[in-house]
């Protein structure tokens, strides 16, 4: 044995114990720990396997990677063991002497018996199994098979397919019991969703069966079901379509664990790739094609801001699926189900492939949308704008889906060709407060935090952020890092939710409103000072403690904009702890529009905007004249729909707007029905375009080249997958610039990249940090509660339409209480509560949770639950509750003017 030097964490020097051993005739050295298999992949020999995956742990299950192996004894002499071995669970001793099949007839005789012993039963289908021409069973039948088979029985079956989802379909006799799904759902999404069932011959795959686990729930409201009794998601999704389910419930049901508890898993979709043979397949993908038709492009996932690689598979111009692609360094071999499924909106039926433009009639009244042509459209478009900005300004609303180029681009249109800073990407709830924290800490800052550095991390402290749910593969590397490094994670919130929980989590319960209190209480315990009233000192202490810890992370989400101070506490925080602090908004294109400077008040890098060298800086790299840009911060997006009612803004240009996504959905439909001209870039049909004067439309990722800014700040680039005359949004504004005179020097994809890197980074002043002072907490009177909200992974968004296998897989929509908080409005658990304000109402039903009192929890924006469209709340807002269903008697109100919290008065 013998010592090497690692130098891979940050050059310092740490001694590596080594082994080395001979395999097939070659010596090997290799690092202690190291399995036989993964030293042979090291020099070039392949092992035969199939249970065997690299991120997961070894279980030995197929036998198919037997070597002969003989070690030393202990005076020196080498001692074969009396059977070959499993590679894939084998660590390599000093000495150890491996043959494999290249070497040793015993391990090629071996191998071979264990592939006859799979074949036996498996079927000889592969013409019609999704994994002909991609299957490791096909190739290694070949290169480790028996030439004949010997078996001439009659093969068994299994009644076909199981649903473990409405998107995973399973046939089990094809199973090679691998266990690489059982695996995979257990360790990396701790999610049992699949099991392995039975013993001996009757072993197999499968979910968890109500009759193998004597377990037999009710049957669902809404659930089809097959012929075995159990519910059947696929005739489900179908019971959907047909219009005999209502639509507003998901389209399938979730499969029972052990403890009987209905659930689904947002990464299910991982387990068909991992598969090596045609077991496990996908509801949308199967018997539509064959790997040898397809064409594999490269991509980046569009669906959040972790930046994740996958493969997009094609054949004549249509995607039929995507793959997980391999990064180590970002998502590993790993996506959600969103990542792989939801990509079917941007072939929708409802896609515009052709301008449209509005007549006006004499009086102004305003016309009916009609197909225009490109010169028409722009021409229209421009003469619009010009008399918009002559008439108080145009408000520029892009939406957070762009990627940088077009993001640089809107940027650039809005302040040197409109002259307006009356822009903002933010289609959320927002704050005048985040805009100072995301160009102080966020914008020009490159490459901070990384997934690598969650893993490494001691602790990390999850603030406004739910990771499962708004991060998908942050959920991955952090439950990895719990698992593999014990990292301590540390959730702020109303409840622990079941990500938490699977993260071996620890809740800071917090009202919303009241993260400005906690993330400060932190902060003065690990400076020493004092602790306001009403505060755990025992959980503020323990997370002061476990911030302070050298590469500790505090990870911030973009649901702190709506809590005044929150921001400020976490900057402060960090300051005071020396934990790193990164921003992990939810949408893809979020973190490149706060480098563009679709903000108010801020310039591209973080560059105030009331800064005269900043602006000078922007100008000369943009090739205009100073004069010509904004001097003053402009309106936030709520501002620019306020003023465009009010009729003090002329005009709006916006992009990729889903009016229901923002905090007041009504405001914005009263505002671009009232405004004097708009325009709106869009791939698909929606309420903007309904409401606009010119829609122009643009190309979707697929269609494309581009890249993304991640929440870690790589940029991550992704090629053009399908050939199209659909053009981007950064081509659209150069050639609409182009009719108002300008040029945006973004006429070509290569351009608008070029452009990106034209400015400098920032090395003036900075934004003035926010502040980290609370304001009061919302007080409750009997019958109402705080309202707290997040987007689920799975929900009503656009760009989820069109896949309803996905959508079943989906969480039904309920509301949350805490046994105190419902008691106080004699409701009980099953219940239909009803959750109102004066603008509208959500009835649901109530799930009783160990959560903070005074507190409504309902989803964001599931298909029957819009929170913003419906009742027109935000988190933070109080609530009217009531009861809808059955009414437990003798309940007690809550007291008059009390404060969310913890079964306390006040809500810490």
């Amino acid at each position: 044995m013998t010592a090497t030097t690692d130098r891979s964490a940050g050059g310092a020097a740490a001694p590596v114990e080594t082994v080395t051993f001979t395999l097939d005739e070659l010596e090997v050295t290799v690092p202690k720990g190291t399995l036989v298999i993964r030293a042979a992949e090291q020099v070039g020999i392949q092992i035969p396997r199939f249970c065997d995956h690299p991120l997961l742990e070894p279980a030995g299950a197929c036998r198919q990677c037997l070597v002969e192996v003989a070690t030393p004894d202990r005076e020196g002499n080498l001692r074969p063991m009396p059977k070959p071995q499993a590679s894939c669970t084998l660590e390599a001793t000093p000495g150890m002497v491996v043959k494999t099949q290249r070497t040793s007839p015993v391990a090629d005789k071996a191998q071979h018996g264990v592939m006859e012993l799979l074949l036996m039963n498996h079927p000889l289908d592969c013409p019609v199994c999704d994994k002909g021409g991609e299957c490791p069973l096909q190739n290694q039948a070949m290169t480790n098979g028996r030439a004949t088979s010997r078996f001439v029985d009659v093969k068994r079956t299994f009644p076909k397919p199981i649903a473990v989802s409405t998107e995973i379909l399973l046939d089990r006799e094809r199973c090679v019991l691998c266990q690489r799904c059982t695996r995979f759902s257990e360790e990396i999404a701790g999610d049992a969703f699949i099991a392995l069932q039975e013993r001996g011959a009757r072993q197999q795959i499968g979910r968890f069966d109500e009759g193998v686990l004597d377990f037999a729930p009710p049957p669902c409201a809404g659930h089809a079901e097959g012929a075995d009794g159990h519910a059947d998601p696929v005739a489900a999704t179908d019971a959907v379509r047909s219009g005999d389910v209502p639509a507003e419930l998901p389209a399938g049901s979730a499969t029972s664990s052990t403890t009987g508890t209905p659930f689904a898993s947002y990464f299910s979709g991982n387990t068909v790739q991992i598969c090596p043979v045609g077991a496990l397949t996908g509801a949308a993908y199967r018997f539509r094609a064959r790997p040898f038709d397809l064409v594999s492009t490269p991509g980046v996932s569009e669906h959040d801001s972790s930046g994740s690689a996958i493969r997009v598979d094609h054949r004549r111009g249509v995607v039929l699926r995507r793959l997980a692609g391999e990064d180590p360094l970002v998502n590993e071999e790993w996506i959600t189900d969103k990542d792989r499924f939801a990509f079917t909106w941007q072939s929708a039926p409802d896609r515009i492939t052709t301008p449209l433009v509005r007549d006006r009639g004499a009086d102004g009244t305003r016309g009916e949308l009609r197909p225009a042509s490109w010169v028409e459209a722009l021409e229209l478009a421009a003469e619009g704008l010009v008399a918009a900005r002559a008439a108080g300004g145009v408000g520029v609303l892009p939406g957070g889906r762009l990627t940088v180029e077009d993001a640089f681009a809107w940027s650039r249109f809005a302040r040197a060709v409109l002259g307006t800073d009356d822009v903002d990407m933010r289609a959320r709830v927002h704050s005048e407060q985040e805009v100072a924290f995301l160009a102080r800490a966020v914008a020009g800052t490159g490459v901070g935090v990384t997934f690598s550095d969650l893993e490494k991390a001691p602790a990390v402290l999850l603030a406004g952020l739910e990771a499962e749910e708004e991060g998908g593969v942050v959920f991955l590397r952090l439950r990895k890092a719990v698992r593999k490094n014990r990292v301590r994670v540390l959730g702020l919130a109303p409840f622990a939710t079941r990500g938490l929980r699977r993260l071996d989590g620890t809740l800071l319960p917090a009202a919303p409103g009241t993260e400005t209190d906690w993330l400060g209480a932190v902060a003065a315990s690990a400076t020493g000072g004092r602790l306001p009233a009403g505060v755990d000192a025992a959980a503020v202490a323990a997370a002061a403690e476990a911030l302070a810890q050298p590469g500790a992370v505090l990870l911030v989400g973009e649901r702190l904009a709506g809590t005044p101070g929150a921001y400020g506490a976490a900057l402060r925080l960090a300051e005071a702890t020396g934990a790193r602090l990164a921003w992990v908004p939810r949408r893809a294109g979020e973190r490149g529009g706060v480098e563009a400077g679709l903000l108010p008040g801020v310039l591209p890098g973080g560059r105030p905007l009331t800064d005269p060298v900043a602006r000078a800086e922007v100008a000369a790299a943009w090739g205009v004249d100073v004069t010509t840009l904004p001097a003053e911060p402009g309106r936030d997006a709520t501002g620019i729909l306020r003023a465009l009612e009010a009729g003090e803004l002329g005009g709006a240009l916006v992009g990729g707007l889903e009016l229901a996504d923002l905090p007041d959905p009504a405001l914005a439909r009263r505002a671009l029905a009232a405004a004097g001209f708009v325009v709106s870039l869009e791939v698909r049909a929606s309420e903007a375009t309904a409401l606009a004067d010119v829609v122009l439309p643009v190309a979707p990722p697929v269609e494309r080249s581009g890249s993304y800014w991640s929440w870690e700040g790589r940029v991550r680039a992704f090629p053009q997958a399908l050939e199209s005359s659909s053009m981007p949004d950064h081509r659209v504004l150069h050639a609409l610039a182009a009719q108002l005179g300008a040029d945006l020097g973004a006429a070509e994809p290569l351009a608008a990249h070029l452009a990106v890197a034209a400015l400098p980074a920032w090395g003036g002043e900075r934004v003035a940090p926010p502040p980290a002072a609370a304001t009061s907490s919302a007080r409750v009177e009997p019958g109402t509660a705080v309202l707290a909200s997040w987007h689920l992974l799975l929900d009503d968004g656009a760009l989820q339409d069109g896949e309803q296998f996905l959508a079943g897989t989906a969480k039904r929509p309920v509301a949350r209480l805490s046994p105190a908080t419902a008691a106080a409005v004699g409701a009980a658990d099953g219940d239909t509560v009803t959750v109102s304000t004066d603008r509208g109402a959500i009835t649901v039903p109530l799930q009783v949770t160990a959560m903070v009192d005074h507190v409504v929890w309902l989803p964001l924006a599931s298909r029957g639950c819009r929170v913003h469209d419906t009742l027109g709340a935000s988190p933070g807002d109080v609530v009217r509750l009531a009861v809808a269903g059955p009414v437990a008697s003798g309940a007690a109100g809550a007291p008059a003017g009390a404060r969310p919290g913890t079964g306390t008065e006040e809500a810490r």
